[in-house]
């Protein structure tokens, strides 16, 4: 039974090593699997056997293996096949990145506390704009985002005032009515997808066979969670690939470390954390680790999406990914030997184009940054140490794409965590202290 809180129990491990030849679901909201410990003597260990499969997955079907992969269509933030009760459109002529609030046609049928969906329209305008309706591999045109599909933000509305709405949380991205018009911005009140809710996995030792084989071969994953308010703390993770994916909304996953000693083969490499997800926090998680992406995105993804203190060992990158990620912010994050990417991937991949656009790098530390500057928005490197370098866009040889903001280049700033300064902002300082900071 579920208490008032929203939870049901925690299943406990004792130290020991689990053999599991089945991915384990928690498929109903509450429901914590707990270890002793994801280290040493008194460590519960998954060991992973059989055919290859997920370890955990939160979500209320399957297991299947999550990917960053995105369609060349958008993310619709969970409120697919559901019933629309009210729609408007947005009819300011330009709102910013960052916004949280904006005017509508028609405020009818809609309150405070419903839930909406901001589809922001993929027009022809707008990808010409971006200079993505040109893309060519192998002398066969690339579809960057498809025309006619959307790119979905999912918030609450905290206050209406006439026809000015106001958000729980900030917009990722900008919206311009000179790219967007027709058909505009639809706003939606909608029932979202039901996601299984305050689950978490704790403390806990999750192992692979070590394979020498391709990511493409499917070998074992570690975690997928499909939810809202779920977390993962204190976890070691041996030897998978394409290691913990993210959907749904408001996850957290605090010290997740993904630890590789056999390389992925072949030129294709996968992504050892995927936060294809809103309001996603990745706290001070780490990887080890060649040939892989520590982190990348898939397309169309509305953030926020945060990596606070995080440290990944080895010679490859953190990249926005493809198809237009919005609202990252990467904070006292490390990279030394490798790097970090807001970037133009052009016919990379199937036409991966734009990364992300409207992400900051804060106070960071990595070998080399891509940062870009893509059509109508920006990237930012702020008090970041290591070395710009501006590229052309991929299967191009020039010119050199034009480079984002760094702002106090090997120099830090204050505050010292963007993050935690405006948690503090918002909730007090005990909620900095709250999460052990």
């Amino acid at each position: 039974m579920r208490s008032e809180s929203g939870f049901r129990g925690a299943v406990l491990l004792a130290p020991g090593t689990y053999t599991c030849s089945r991915t384990i679901s928690i498929s109903a909201d509450g429901v914590v699997l707990r270890g002793r410990g994801a280290t040493g003597p008194a460590a519960s260990t998954i060991k992973m056997a059989g055919t290859r499969h997920c370890a955990i997955v939160i979500g209320r079907s399957g297991g299947g293996r999550g990917q960053r992969s995105g369609a060349s269509g958008s993310a619709d933030a969970g409120e697919r096949q559901q019933r629309d009760a009210a729609e408007t459109s947005i009819i300011d002529a330009y709102v910013p990145s960052g916004a949280t609030s904006f005017t509508v046609a028609d405020a009818t049928g809609l309150a405070a506390g419903d839930v909406i969906a901001i589809r922001r329209p993929v027009t022809q305008a707008w990808v010409h704009f971006m200079q993505m309706d040109d893309l060519v591999r192998d002398g066969r045109p690339q579809i960057w985002i498809r025309a006619g599909s959307r790119i979905t933000a999912g918030r609450t509305i905290a206050a209406i005032s006439g026809s000015r709405i106001t958000l729980d949380i900030p917009l990722s991205d900008s919206f311009d009515s000179r790219y967007l018009n027709p058909p505009g911005t639809a706003v939606v009140k909608t029932k979202p997808a039901s996601l299984v809710a305050q689950a978490g996995v704790e403390h806990l030792h999750i192992q692979s066979p070590p394979m020498k084989i391709s990511y493409t071969q499917h070998p074992y994953t570690a975690m997928r969670i499909n939810g809202q308010d779920c977390w993962a703390k204190d976890i070691v993770i041996e030897e998978t690939m394409d290691s913990v994916s993210i959907s749904g909304r408001r996850i957290t996953l605090e010290r997740v470390a993904v630890n590789r000693t056999v390389p992925n083969v072949g030129a294709s490499k996968p992504a050892e954390f995927v936060p294809n997800a809103s309001q996603v926090l990745l706290d001070r998680c780490s990887g080890n680790g060649d040939n892989i992406w520590h982190v990348a995105t898939g397309g169309g993804h509305t953030g926020p999406i945060v990596l606070l203190g995080c440290t990944f060992r080895g010679t490859r990158h953190i990249e926005g990914h493809q198809r237009w990620t919005t609202g990252m912010l990467l904070d006292n994050c490390r990279v030394p030997e490798g790097g970090i990417d807001f970037k133009n991937r052009g016919s990379m991949g199937s036409g991966h184009g734009w990364g992300t656009g409207w992400s900051v790098a804060w106070n960071c530390t990595a070998k080399t940054y891509v940062i870009q500057q893509p059509p109508g928005a920006m990237n930012w490197a702020i008090g970041c140490i290591g070395q710009s370098r501006p590229t052309p866009r991929p299967f191009d040889s020039e010119p050199n794409l034009p480079v984002g903001t760094f702002d106090s280049p090997a120099a830090p700033v204050a505050p010292q965590s963007l993050y935690l300064t405006q948690l503090a902002e918002r909730l007090g300082l005990q909620a900095v202290k709250n999460i052990g900071y």
